[in-house]
């Protein structure tokens, strides 16, 4: 369109960089504004934000126009992703909880990503394509009446006649009778006494424990994501027909999404993504060994790393969301996000890395995997443990010094007395 291509055609990767700097705009701005207007009406605003500038793209007049709002796209959808994300985290109880975050969140996308390379095979000319994927955005107004707000934050926020309202309509739904008291009021009036208290995003380094499990979460997202979109961008250079290739990159994903869902339903966090991470960085560093004759098994074993990377992305947003408090929740996972797109950002370029050498990419993004895959192994274990609400009642990380936790456990106390209000909140 605008002569991408010879000395223009570090525009390319560059394009992809800027919508991923907007990632990592959005994935800063959106924790924060997250927990202090909420996790709906985020949702909605930044859902809007990304139709909006998505549809205007339709009409740029230059590349730098199309750059620019591309940042604004992605701004809007990893904002809207980690809203979306967070608020099914707090409002389901724990057995949907993994359920939503792995089958509910992951597969949906991985359903979209097979839809874009046969949206794409019929539709050529990208204007076109760009209307016909932005378009569906609009699909979403009508759940603002159907979506509710978390009753977790509505609680931090001393708004407790909302939240027992939600639960209430939960309960109804469920069709279970729900008991005349379900905040009790002691309890209430400890969190009342705190309610004032604000956080920011320093709170994720206020003691030894929180700030070690940012520092390794950080590092972990940022490199997971490397691979991620590394693989994902890399399939145009791989053998055989492009849109067959990128329609086999999403395909693998739809089986990743249901391994972690049986991996975090039944094992624990730790070694389920350690395992993840050690076969895709393994199997990565194994492609350079295939003779270049057998294109079939290189194009097998590239799809095999994804499927390994790609189960590992989906199992650390549930455990990040896990480590982290309610109060400062949305803020980790927005903050490892944040980290995350660093690496998304340089991917464009691991990829441009093949032009010079057809391996370099594996090698590196196989290397950074399997060190990802130890540095799992020193997290805390959060599996069969209730959801952490204050900093003090954060899981330990392994070689810190004890210390007690607050004698605060609301959260577990309302889904083992009342688990039948919180199974489902079929709205």
């Amino acid at each position: 369109q605008w002569n991408l291509v010879c000395d223009n055609d570090w525009k390319g990767p560059l394009s992809t960089s800027l919508f991923f700097v907007g990632v990592l705009l959005g994935s800063f701005i959106s924790g924060q504004l997250s927990d202090k207007f909420g996790r709906k009406n985020v949702l909605f605003a930044t859902l809007a934000m990304q139709t909006v500038f998505s549809f205007i793209q339709v009409f740029s007049i230059s590349w730098e126009m199309f750059s620019v709002l591309f940042v604004m796209v992605g701004m809007g959808q990893i904002s809207n992703y980690v809203a979306a994300f967070v608020l099914g985290t707090e409002i389901l109880g724990k057995s949907i909880r993994v359920l939503f975050c792995t089958l509910g969140v992951c597969i949906f996308y991985a359903f979209g990503y097979m839809l874009l390379p046969l949206f794409a095979y019929f539709i050529r000319d990208w204007r076109m394509l760009l209307l016909a994927l932005t378009l569906p955005g609009l699909l979403c107004i009508p759940l603002w009446w159907v979506i509710p707000e978390s009753p977790r934050w509505l609680i931090s926020q001393g708004r407790f006649q909302e939240a027992e309202d939600i639960i209430r309509k939960a309960a109804k739904t469920n069709g279970i009778t729900a008991p005349d008291v379900i905040l009790d009021p002691s309890e209430l009036q400890d969190v009342n006494s705190q309610k004032q208290q604000t956080y920011t995003i320093l709170d994720l380094m206020k003691t030894r424990n929180i700030l070690t499990i940012t520092i390794m979460s950080v590092l972990l997202w940022m490199i997971i994501s490397v691979g991620y979109f590394g693989l994902s961008l890399d399939t145009p250079n791989l053998h055989g027909d492009v849109y067959v290739n990128c329609f086999l990159s999403a395909v693998i994903e739809v089986p990743a999404y249901v391994i972690s869902w049986l991996l975090l339903r039944n094992l624990p966090r730790r070694y389920s993504m350690a395992a993840a991470l050690f076969l895709g960085g393994c199997v990565l560093l194994f492609i350079q060994l295939v003779p270049s004759h057998i294109r079939a098994l290189s194009i097998f074993l590239v799809m095999l790393g994804k499927f390994g990377i790609t189960s590992a992305f989906s199992m650390v947003y549930v455990y990040t969301a896990e480590l982290y408090p309610t109060v400062v929740r949305n803020m980790g996972v927005g903050a490892s996000s944040m980290a995350s797109r660093l690496g998304s950002i340089l991917s464009p370029y691991f990829v441009y890395l093949g032009a010079y050498d057809r391996f370099l990419p594996y090698i590196l993004m196989g290397s950074l995997t399997v060190l990802s895959g130890i540095l799992t192994l020193f997290l805390p274990e959060s599996y069969g443990m209730p959801l952490p609400d204050t900093i003090d009642q954060m899981l330990l990380v392994k070689g810190l010094e004890y210390r007690p936790a607050s004698s605060s456990t609301r959260d577990s106390k309302e889904e083992e007395e009342n688990p039948e209000i919180f199974k489902s909140t079929a709205f």
